[in-house]
């Protein structure tokens, strides 16, 4: 009866010290990503980002880690030989390792998406020709969520093309159609003016890194002349600065009087009579 009784009281304290040891360890996690948050502007973006995605992995690795060896450590309290269970696992990890060769893929592209920085949690991203917002990275898997709401799951391994649209500073790039009569360098200059109103807007002048760089005519198209231009912003505030920026242009322009063309359709009728 004693017996039992210790059994149960060493399986009490094995349960509460791994207890202990996983939210020590979130904790020291979360002091991890407070302390690498510190500092503003982009590098304190960017900081944020790495340090929320590590904080992520070394609790759910830590987790695993303590309960698997709390778990085998009751079994031997209960007077279950763990002996077998751990050649069985031994050999059923051998087994498996020969068939599992794609999850050690999905692991090792894993490891080395995360410790090479080439994506964070928060991230807006394509991945295989889908955009979207990072939520989750794991070892195995990328968690990405569209535009639309669909949550998106991609193993590791099977990431074969990856643009991550956030990474130190995104471009917000425009085109503007201009008729083949107009100016061209009225037209430059309004779409300069509509950005010097949207550099000084104290909302989102925080976010303009560059002011806006216009790349000039960039095609010919039936109808008009496309004018190209780009404005560098912190990472995941180009729509935001691009959306004003097109209300602006278009604002200045009806000032300035200047038409944007408009698609038209030429019909002929031929009147002639067939004889």
């Amino acid at each position: 009866m004693r017996s039992e009784t210790l059994a149960l009281a060493r399986i009490f304290v094995i349960g509460l010290v791994a207890y202990l040891v996983v939210r020590a360890g979130a904790a020291a996690a979360r002091r991890l990503e407070r302390k690498m948050n510190r500092g503003e502007g982009r590098d304190g973006v960017e900081r944020a980002k790495r340090a929320q995605t590590i904080g992520r992995i070394v609790q759910k690795t830590l987790s695993i880690v303590i309960s698997t060896m709390a778990a085998l450590m009751i079994l031997r309290e209960l007077d279950i030989d763990i002996t077998p269970v751990l050649t069985g696992a031994g050999i059923a990890g051998l087994a498996v390792g020969f068939g599992a060769q794609t999850l050690v893929r999905d692991v090792l592209s894993g490891f080395f998406l995360i410790f090479e920085d080439q994506i964070r949690v928060g991230d807006v991203v394509v991945v295989n020709g889908q955009g979207g917002l990072i939520e989750e990275v794991n070892l195995r898997t990328l968690i990405l969520r569209d535009e639309k709401g669909a949550v998106h799951i991609y193993p590791n391994g099977e990431v074969k093309t990856l643009a991550n649209l956030s990474k130190d500073y995104s471009y917000y790039v425009i085109t503007v159609g201009v008729a083949y009569d107009a100016e061209v360098d009225r037209a430059v200059e309004a779409m300069q003016e509509a950005a010097n109103v949207v550099t000084k807007d104290p909302d989102l002048s925080p976010y303009i890194l560059e002011p806006l760089e216009v790349l000039g005519v960039d095609a010919f198209e039936p109808g008009q002349l496309v004018v190209k231009a780009r404005i560098k912003t912190i990472p995941l505030k180009q729509w935001v600065v691009g959306r004003e920026l097109r209300k602006q242009i278009a604002r200045v322009f009806s000032e300035r009087g200047i038409q944007m063309p408009t698609p038209h359709m030429t019909v002929r009728l031929d009147r002639t009579k067939s004889p």
